[in-house]
């Protein structure tokens, strides 16, 4: 049998970018148009689309390096850069003067979007995912976190999700003990953090390979305290440096985050729990909602009104730090010697379980008065000191995002190999290599922009990137785990394959750590207007 590959043309990167450049001109048509013409708010259809093809874009901007390192990696940049300009495509046709182009604003890529969109290319490069180009550093951080979500995660992984378990503490002791929560706090305050390109790179890998083993039993655990502790570098007192970064470093501690309520959830500006100023602390009052891991976290992180004028808006609220027992993934209830309560009430979710969520209700809860971030200089500040979190915390879900979509690819391919369908296997069929050719393509690049983002945000950089490969990723993670899902056919809809969680486990990354909507339109729809505006 000849080999397939030997009928795949040879990648032509000159003509990948000039796709790119066609795109994005028409991103930053569609920009100039909702600046003229409309606003975010009132044009949201154009104002999303318009995120979501920036975001394509630029993770496609992201690949081109790869292509340049070798054949392979070639053909898989050309394959998703003609997975990009069609989709944009598709986003333009019959609306080309809702985004301010013409309609052939997109024809100088027909050739190249036809060669490598052709079914049999895409058939012919099945089975292909292309090497990651880590340096050894890397790779063995690679390794060291991939073999313990093979020996440690994997073999529970199952039981967490289907029992709705709690995630064991021989795995949150295992990874205190390899590092884990020290990757992204400096070294001078117990983490391993030397301030460069390596923190982030170590950080993204490392959460990639334990979400491949589990998105809810280990890949998540390294979130909140990632946000924690970049909320704390950013306006925390040297003194709750010192005090609460190498606790959160060596695990001794673990935190959850409390932001969201019922009636706000994306809208942060307009919390209502408030934190009144007493003799004896900050008194809390109020109920919060999606509080992932509330029950085993040791302290939340909560942002609440300190100025009770809420005319104030974001300038009115302060992060505290919040002490508390432990509890299970059954809900709990906690009192205080002054009569202070705690009540959480577990919400049952279709996937990402094992971190649990809780609504939760403080009355008079008392926390002590150094523990609000930043002093008397961080009250008003918590909406920066919080959002400084956040972007890191996106870089990190995408991170997520990549380590399930791998393990749903590596399981289709598995799946489509030994099953034998008309006496041929699935592997065979042309649908189903191209599934996994287009599949091997989005998740190389969803790395590699997750890579990219990294070095820009340990420039300073990068925040609106953040955003965007936040978006782009976890909506792709979607598309992969359903098509890994469908490639198990009825076995699929089955819990005894792992292929079902990675799917409900998927759903969740558009929602969390900002809502794919909220995210498109109040972060980078507006942030693109800006950046026009500045041009």
């Amino acid at each position: 049998m000849s080999d397939p590959r030997t009928d795949i043309p040879p990648a032509d990167l000159q003509q990948a970018a000039s796709a790119i450049e066609a795109a994005a001109s028409v991103v930053r048509a569609a920009t100039r148009q909702l600046a003229e013409t409309g606003s975010v708010d009132a044009d949201q259809v154009l104002a999303y689309d318009l995120a979501h093809a920036a975001a394509a874009v630029e993770t496609a901007r992201a690949m081109i390096d790869y292509g340049a390192k070798g054949d392979l990696e070639g053909q898989l940049t050309s394959v998703f850069v003609a997975d990009v300009i069609a989709n944009l495509a598709a986003k333009l046709w019959g609306r080309e003067s809702t985004w301010g182009v013409k309609a052939d604003a997109l024809d100088s890529s027909r050739s190249f979007v036809s060669t490598w969109r052709d079914p049999s290319v895409l058939a012919a490069l099945a089975f292909e995912d292309g090497p990651r180009h880590l340096d050894s550093d890397f790779e063995l951080v690679q390794d060291t976190f991939r073999r313990f979500a093979e020996e440690q995660v994997a073999p529970v992984a199952e039981h967490i999700h289907r029992s709705n378990d709690d995630i064991p503490e021989d795995l949150i002791s295992g990874l205190a003990e390899m590092g884990l929560f020290g990757l992204s706090i400096p070294e001078e305050y117990g983490g391993f953090a030397g301030g460069g390109e390596s923190d982030y790179y170590g950080m993204v890998i490392a959460t990639e390979e334990l979400s491949r083993g589990s998105l809810g039993a280990a890949g998540s655990l390294i979130t909140r305290p990632e946000i924690l502790a970049r909320a704390l570098e950013a306006g925390g007192t040297e003194e709750q440096k010192h005090e609460w970064l190498p606790r959160l470093a060596s695990g001794e501690i673990m935190n959850a985050v409390a932001v969201t309520e019922p009636d706000y959830g994306s809208d942060v500006a307009s919390i209502k729990v408030t934190a009144t100023e007493t003799k004896d602390g900050w008194a809390l009052n109020g109920v919060k909602t999606w509080c992932t891991f509330a029950a085993r976290a040791d302290v939340l992180m909560v942002l609440a009104r300190t100025n009770p004028d809420r005319s104030a808006g974001h300038r009115g609220l302060s992060i505290l730090i919040v002490p508390k027992e432990r509890g299970d993934g059954h809900g709990f209830q906690l009192t205080q010697d002054d009569g202070g309560k705690l009540e959480a009430r577990p919400i049952d979710t279709i996937g990402y379980r094992g971190m649990h969520s809780y609504e939760i209700a403080f009355e008079d809860w008392i926390v002590p008065l150094d523990n609000l971030i930043g002093g008397s200089e961080g009250n008003g500040r918590g909406f920066y000191y919080q959002m400084a979190g956040f972007e890191n915390g996106r870089l990190q879900t995408a991170a997520r995002a990549v380590g399930v979509m791998q393990a749903a690819y590596e399981a289709a391919k598995q799946y489509s190999e030994d099953r034998v369908v008309f006496d041929t296997p699935i592997a065979d069929y042309q649908l189903t290599r191209a599934k996994l050719t287009r599949m091997a393509a989005i998740i190389q690049a969803s790395r590699q922009f997750s890579y990219s983002v990294g070095r820009m945000m340990a420039k300073g950089e990068g925040k609106m990137e953040a955003s965007m490969v936040k978006a782009y990723v976890c909506k792709a993670a979607e598309w992969v785990t359903r098509e890994a899902m469908q490639i198990h056919g009825g076995m699929g809809y089955a819990e005894e394959y792992n292929v079902s969680r990675y799917f409900v486990d998927a759903r969740v990354l558009s929602i969390f750590e900002g809502a794919d909507e909220t995210l498109c339109l109040k972060v980078i729809a507006r942030s693109m207007l800006r950046a026009l505006e500045d041009a």
